[in-house]
């Protein structure tokens, strides 16, 4: 039994952590997101069993998190986004987690914005205050292989390594299903491998407050202002025809348009119901397929209204390669 004070260090690769986030928002049977106070809890109690260790001597001495950003008039152009962003960042901020964000950097055909240097970032910040604040254990919240220098300089150091990993599928706004797997060769390097899934789908411990204490009891929800976005884009009018796990299909003759929930304006997709007379513009997908963007529901007083404009968004974050 250990009977000294175990430090641990937290840090997040912040795209992977709003990924898995948005997966139990709305493709998970849960329909909740991850609460950060929660996931710290959860954090000591684990230390505490791997370590062997009283939880009241495990404390998280410090968090970091990491993360691409789109600059203020880019996000401007993404209905509330600025908005949900500032939240988040209250969230952070009111649990002492330090954020780092850089500016997202343009693809070579100039069609999106991706990370670029985030991972090298936090590898640096993390074995620097390794070495300074000496750290007993390390926790990424993170799965790419990209990381794994970065354990094998903190295992030199005698820091142990825990990483969260979740592994999960989901569907991209443009349609495509996408597979989520957490690096194996970064699961060998660590001290304590913890599968956040299998956990949290663990029948034996569907009642364990730990576990449930890990999402978010209920969501902000933010009044929806009516006001439309500046840039001119014609407007489309239909019916919300099916829902899927985070996303769905609206009914347009002579097609059905997809849809997907990081498009909506005013609105949280699990608040949406078959049958919900919604406004949007249409686009093109990665397949040159129509899809339905800037996705808003047609309040009753607004039914007359239909010509209210958005701006389009062509703007997608890059997911880390597993």
């Amino acid at each position: 039994m250990q009977d000294k004070l175990i430090r641990i260090g937290v840090f997040y690769d912040g795209n992977y952590f709003w990924q898995v986030s948005n997966y139990y928002a709305y493709s998970h049977a849960r329909k909740k997101r991850l609460s950060i106070p929660g996931l710290h809890e959860f954090i000591r109690h684990q230390v505490a069993e791997e370590e062997g260790s009283d939880v009241r001597l495990c404390q998280i001495v410090d968090a970091h998190y990491f993360r691409g950003r789109l600059n203020a008039y880019d996000a401007s152009q993404r209905g509330d986004m600025i908005f949900w962003d500032r939240v988040f960042d209250d969230v952070l901020m009111n649990e002492g987690v330090n954020t780092h964000y850089m500016p997202l950097k343009n693809t070579y055909d100039g069609q999106r914005q991706q990370e670029k240097g985030i991972d090298v970032w936090l590898a640096l910040e993390a074995y620097e205050m390794a070495v300074y604040k000496k750290f007993n254990v390390i926790v990424l919240v993170a799965s790419d292989g990209d990381y794994v220098p970065l354990i094998r300089k903190l295992n030199t150091l005698g820091t142990r390594v825990m990483v969260l990993s979740w592994d999960f599928e989901y569907t991209t706004d443009t349609g495509q299903r996408h597979v989520t797997r957490t690096s194996q060769d970064l699961l060998e390097e660590v001290t304590y491998p913890i599968a956040m899934h299998e956990i949290i789908d663990n029948r034996v411990r569907r009642n364990d407050p730990l576990i449930n204490n890990l999402f978010v009891n209920t969501e902000l929800k933010k009044p929806v202002s009516g006001k439309p976005v500046t840039a001119p884009v014609n407007v489309n009018d239909g019916e919300i025809l099916s829902l899927k796990n985070g996303y769905g299909f609206i009914k347009y003759p002579p097609n059905n348009l997809f849809f997907h929930y990081s498009t909506l304006i005013d609105t949280d997709f699990n608040d949406l119901q078959v049958g919900d007379k919604v406004e949007f513009t249409i686009e093109r997908g990665a397949e040159g397929q129509e899809i339905a963007k800037n996705v808003r529901i047609i309040a009753p007083d607004d039914s007359n209204n239909i010509g209210n404009t958005f701006e389009s968004d062509d703007i997608n974050h890059t997911d880390h390669d597993e």
